[in-house]
Order: C-alpha cells, then sequence, then structure tokens
C-alpha cells in the first residue's frame, strides 16, 4: 500500500445507502481501490437511500464526494460543497456530474437472451416508469425479444405499494398473469417488483416456472433468497462500479481533465435459481409431472407415484422426460432435492440429518453418500467454501 503524509490525505463523502446487496459490494470496491491506491478520510453513515441530506454536509471543508443522489434537495446539497463529486446512480438530478453505473441496454439485452435459451417464445416484462434506468432495462429486453419475432407485452408497475393498496395491486398482477399465454419468461425491472411476480402466481394457482418463469435484476439476495421459489436475478457488478468511481474521483482530485462521459459497467451474468431454472415444456404429462415433482418430491415423492397419479406406464413418462428435459424422472426428482439441499445448506444452520429429512432423503448417510457421488464434495465442506469458512 502506497502512505500518504497526514497533511495530504484526501477528505471524502461518501453518499451511499448501505442497506443493499449493490450498494455493499460498491462500498467494497472503493475500499479495494484504496488498499491499492492509498487511504482516504471518508466520511461513511449507515444510510438508506431515501435517507435525508447529511447537516454536516453544509459547509463541509472536505475534497471530493462520491454519492447516490435521490433528490434535488441532495443533488443542491452537494453542488454548493463545490468539489469534485461523481454520481453512481443516475444523473437525473445531477446532470454534467461525471457518472458510474450499471450498463441498464446489456441488462435487459442478457435477460432476453436467458428466456430466447431457454426455448421461449411468449415473453412480458413488468417495469417501473420512475427512472431511466428501469426504462433502459424493458426498452432493451422488448427490442431483443422483438428482433428475434416474438412480441412481448408491458405491464407498468404502480410504483410503491403500501399495505392499504398491496391488496388491489395483487389482484390487477393476477388478472394480469392470468390473460398471458403461457409458458411466458416475465422480465422484472427489480427484484421487488419481481417479488410482487412470484406471490400473484402463488395466488393465482400458477406454477412457477414451468407456466411462467421470473427474472429480476440487481440480485439482492436477501429478497432472492425469501421469495418462494427463489428469484433467479441480474448480478449487478458493484465490485467494478465502486473501483471505477474511486479510480475517477481521485484522478479529479489530482486535478486532471475529465471527458465527463458517462462510464457503463456490464452486468454479472445471471444467477439462476428457481424462478426461471427450467427449459420451456410444452408436453403437458411432462408439466404435470414436473409440478409433481416440485410439489411433493420432499416428502418422499418416487416415480411410481408419478405413475400411479399421472395414469401412466413408467416407460411412457421415462420417454416422455428425456425428450422434453433430457433426463429422467428419478433424475429430475433428485436435481430439484439437491437443489434445496444446497439452499439450506447456505441459508441455514440445519444440521444434515435435519436437511436429509427435509428433502426427502430416507437417512442422513445415504444424502451425504449421495451428495459426495454427485458433486464430488460432502455437504459439510460445501457450506463452509461457500461461506469462507476453513
Amino acid at each position: 500500500m502506497k502512505f500518504t503524509p497526514t497533511g495530504s490525505v484526501k477528505r471524502v463523502a461518501i453518499l451511499v445507502e448501505t442497506t443493499r446487496s449493490y450498494t455493499r459490494d460498491l462500498l467494497a470496491g472503493v475500499s479495494r481501490y484504496l488498499q491499492s491506491h492509498g487511504p482516504w478520510s471518508t466520511f461513511l453513515e449507515l444510510r438508506a437511500l431515501e435517507s435525508s441530506v447529511p447537516p454536516w454536509l453544509a459547509g463541509w471543508d472536505g475534497d471530493g464526494i462520491l454519492t447516490r443522489t435521490h433528490s434535488k434537495e441532495m443533488a443542491l446539497a452537494i453542488r454548493a460543497a463545490g468539489v469534485p463529486s461523481v454520481e453512481l446512480r443516475s444523473n437525473k438530478f445531477t446532470p454534467g456530474m461525471p457518472f458510474i453505473g450499471m450498463d441498464n441496454a446489456l441488462i435487459g439485452q442478457a435477460v432476453a437472451e436467458h428466456f430466447l435459451n431457454r426455448g421461449y417464445r411468449r415473453f412480458a416484462a413488468y417495469a417501473l416508469d420512475t427512472e431511466t434506468f428501469f426504462r433502459e432495462r424493458v426498452s432493451k429486453f422488448v427490442d431483443r425479444v422483438e428482433e428475434s419475432g416474438w412480441p412481448c407485452t408491458v405491464l407498468p408497475a404502480q410504483g410503491e405499494t403500501t399495505p392499504r393498496d398491496w391488496e388491489a395491486h395483487q389482484k390487477r398482477l393476477v388478472q394480469w398473469l392470468g390473460s398471458l399465454e403461457k409458458p411466458v419468461g416475465v422480465f422484472a425491472t427489480n427484484d421487488q417488483l419481481a417479488v410482487r411476480l412470484l406471490d400473484a402466481c402463488r395466488r393465482a394457482g400458477i406454477a412457477v416456472p414451468e407456466e411462467v418463469a421470473v427474472v429480476g435484476c440487481e440480485n439482492e439476495e436477501t429478497l432472492c433468497d425469501f421469495a418462494s421459489p427463489s428469484l433467479t436475478s441480474v448480478r449487478f457488478d458493484g465490485l467494478s462500479v465502486g473501483w471505477k468511481a474511486a479510480a475517477r474521483l481521485d484522478s479529479l482530485m489530482r486535478g486532471e481533465a475529465d471527458d465527463g462521459l458517462p462510464m457503463l459497467v456490464p452486468p454479472g451474468g445471471i444467477e439462476v435459481r428457481a424462478s426461471s431454472d427450467e427449459f420451456v415444456i410444452e408436453d403437458p404429462v411432462v408439466l404435470r409431472a414436473v409440478r409433481l415433482i416440485r410439489e411433493k418430491t420432499f416428502a418422499g415423492l418416487g416415480v411410481v407415484d408419478i405413475c400411479r397419479e399421472l395414469g401412466v406406464s413408467r416407460s411412457t413418462l421415462e420417454r416422455r422426460m428425456k425428450s422434453a428435459l433430457g433426463r429422467p424422472p428419478k433424475d429430475e426428482i433428485l436435481r430439484v432435492r439437491f437443489r434445496e439441499v444446497n439452499r439450506l445448506l447456505l441459508a441455514t444452520d440445519l444440521t444434515i440429518d435435519l436437511i436429509a429429512d427435509q428433502t426427502g432423503f430416507t437417512h442422513a448417510h445415504y444424502l451425504q453418500s449421495a451428495y459426495r457421488e454427485r458433486f464430488g464434495i460432502t455437504p459439510g465442506e460445501y457450506r463452509r467454501r461457500k461461506r469462507g469458512l476453513s
């Protein structure tokens, strides 16, 4: 690390919310830059996006600001500070300020490709219209879908939902989802909207992802893992945004020229979870079989039970599932069970005995041996590795 004499350490205010996965990654990116390029004296406080302007900002004698500006009042206070500043949310309130953020055009295109690659030919979007970045995401999603020759329906979201109007909003969503021809891939322009969609599907008895597959945006892990089923979402690259923002502010504070152009960072891929982890299933028998597996496999459902429930022979079920999914029913049962095992290993501290009991494995030792055969490690090793434990 390069050390700087105390008198020349730059004083930087970081006005970034600390309540979301993306912004915490962004702050980690700033920290990584400082570890490589020398320290700042930083003014960072716990805050939400809607937090008021910090009183200390008025008359603050600092050197630079990193900000995610959400209001005119915040923008005026930053401008009044009269120091180099970099915007990390949107230049809606800070036109002319250097901006670094996610490439929303690539986000929309990536979600479209995700659905197209899984065989979807019917598409929809549930979209906020309150910010330019929301409009960019959905417009590029629609453009990519229509370039492939398929139509796309867009339902505008109704902004913030309070307990009073939640039921009315969800009723509207249920009606809209019921009107869509299925199977359909639906893009929600943020994870909050995607969670609303999943709730509406559950209310309407619509199978996810067999009938409606849902992809959100930002990969807010608390929401994605809390959702039922767990939510597929676009990963934002907060580490790169934070690093680049710190580098740009550092340059500005040294008096170097800046071209003023926005700097856009591509998304970090799509974190595929249960809400869109399947290919399109047109075969009605396979569709019913997959729904049964998702609903009852943790209670010990077997292939014989599925055949009895559907009134088909085992050979017929095997043939049709291999044709539609590329795997027989037993493999699909194990895939769903192991996916839930991994979720419980990461999201809980349940013992292997309890996890085996909750996921349809007859004994913990069978889960252990089957897990090692499938993944090459034990469940305990998987948990330790993913949690960063030695």
